[in-house]
């Protein structure tokens, strides 16, 4: 009985001390994504203080008095719980762009003359007032004063559109073959489809800077699609080529039976069956352009891509750390729909192809 109480109570330390590392690791992991999103709704004078707010504030808290210059304005900091006084002027043009610029909240000119007419009519030294968060503002921000954000969003829809379908076009029947066929040297070649992953993307785009030039597709969407999918090939080949010999050969050879050729058969038979390994390698793909930012830099000049438009955000004189947050969620949000999109092929997937 001793030792079945023992064994009982070693089995639940052991399963606490499992459960424990995997939150810890799952917190880990979604610390920094929580940290980045929070940052990407915070005002410019909030992305700066320290510590940083755990949650975007809904509204911002003023109160108004009478100063030196004009007016004096004073915020309230959630930090600190006090006011502390921002701008001490008479131009309400000054103070409506410090308002939207610096605390991202919405409130026009009328409003605040309201507001200074509410502190003349007073009895007391001061008024206090409250005012909505525009917490879209850093995102309407960053669109608004980056360069090319939006060409550059598009054009990076595009390059990922054409990287996937120039790597499932060549790598999915490079795939087939690898699966349905014997041929000399099948196992090398198969082999050395990865070999070219082994080198790190800038290795790969220096070289291929003249090739590009020379084929004047330098600067441009298809030539990115070119270098992207020289990666993308091989990992397609290998997850598709697996799924291929999951699918029964005698399903086409059936099919042939009823009068059925062998494009036929592959259409109508076997393509439906591989499109899980089909989404993941066009998820793999996808992640792979939309990320990709080293290769980019060095292969574009005048037409960037948006993670360079992201990551020149970051190192601009005038950039701020809240508007390069709010591009880098607006850079995944697609990456996210897309696998959100995919999700039914690739659970497929991961529970096995049912014939």
């Amino acid at each position: 009985m001793k030792n079945k109480t023992n064994k009982k109570l070693i089995k639940a330390a052991k399963e606490t001390v499992f459960y424990l590392f995997l939150t810890t690791l799952i917190a880990g992991m979604l610390l920094p994504v929580y940290f980045l999103v929070s940052l990407s709704f915070l005002s410019t004078r909030e992305a700066y203080r320290y510590p940083l707010p755990l949650v975007p504030a809904l509204n911002t808290k003023f109160e108004l008095t009478h100063g030196e210059r004009g007016y004096l304005l004073s915020v309230f900091d959630r930090i600190d719980k006090e006011y502390q006084t921002v701008l001490d002027t008479n131009d309400l043009e000054k103070m409506e762009i410090y308002i939207k610029s610096q605390l991202g909240t919405k409130i026009t000119q009328e409003e605040i003359q309201v507001e200074i007419a509410n502190l003349e009519n007073s009895d007391q030294g001061s008024i206090f007032f409250v005012k909505p968060r525009d917490l879209l503002f850093n995102y309407d921000t960053f669109f608004k004063v980056t360069r090319d954000a939006v060409p550059a969003l598009v054009r990076s829809i595009e390059i990922a559109a054409l990287t996937i379908l120039i790597s499932l076009s060549i790598g999915g029947l490079a795939g087939y073959a690898f699966a349905r066929y014997i041929f000399k040297g099948k196992d090398a070649l198969r082999f050395s489809v990865l070999f070219v992953r082994m080198f790190p993307g800038v290795a790969i785009a220096l070289p291929m800077v003249f090739i590009l030039a020379e084929a004047n597709l330098y600067d441009e969407p298809l030539g990115l699609s070119l270098i992207y999918s020289v990666g993308a090939i091989g990992l397609t080949i290998w997850i598709t080529a697996s799924i291929f010999m999951g699918i029964p050969e005698s399903l086409e050879e059936a099919a042939q039976v009823f009068g059925a050729s062998k494009f036929q058969a592959f259409m109508r038979i076997t393509l439906p069956l591989a499109l899980p390994g089909l989404a993941a390698s066009a998820m793999y793909t996808f992640l792979g352009a939309w990320n990709e930012t080293v290769a980019a830099i060095i292969l574009t000049q005048f037409k960037p891509t948006f993670s360079v438009v992201v990551y020149q955000t970051l190192l601009g004189a005038s950039g701020q750390v809240n508007l390069a947050a709010a591009g880098g969620i607006a850079m995944a949000l697609p990456a996210i729909f897309f696998t959100f999109f995919l999700r039914k092929y690739i659970n497929q997937m991961w529970g096995g192809v049912t014939v």
